[in-house]
C-alpha cells in the first residue's frame, strides 16, 4: 500500500506547479475520500511522520531528489 500512496503523491506533485498547490489538492482529496485518509494515516505511521506534515515532508524530499538529479547532470557537463 505504501507504494500506491507514494505514487499518488507523485502524481499530484507532477500535476501542480507548486508544493502549496499540491498540498491543497491533496487536502481536498483527503477530505473527499475516506479510503485515502485511512491509507494516509497508515503511511504516516509507517514512515514516522505526522499527518499534518507527512505529505509536505514527502514533497520536499521528492523535489530535493529531483534537484539532485539535475545537479548531477549539470556537474557532468562542466
Amino acid at each position: 500500500m505504501q507504494d500506491d500512496i507514494t505514487e499518488y503523491f507523485i502524481s499530484i506533485i507532477r500535476q501542480t506547479p507548486s508544493i502549496d498547490m499540491a498540498e491543497a489538492e491533496f487536502k481536498r482529496s483527503l477530505a473527499d475520500d475516506s479510503d485515502l485518509r485511512k491509507a494516509y494515516r497508515a503511511w504516516c505511521r509507517e514512515v514516522g511522520s505526522s499527518e499534518k506534515r507527512g505529505f509536505l515532508d514527502f514533497c520536499e524530499e521528492y523535489v530535493d531528489g529531483q534537484n539532485e538529479v539535475w545537479d548531477s547532470l549539470t556537474d557532468y557537463d562542466e
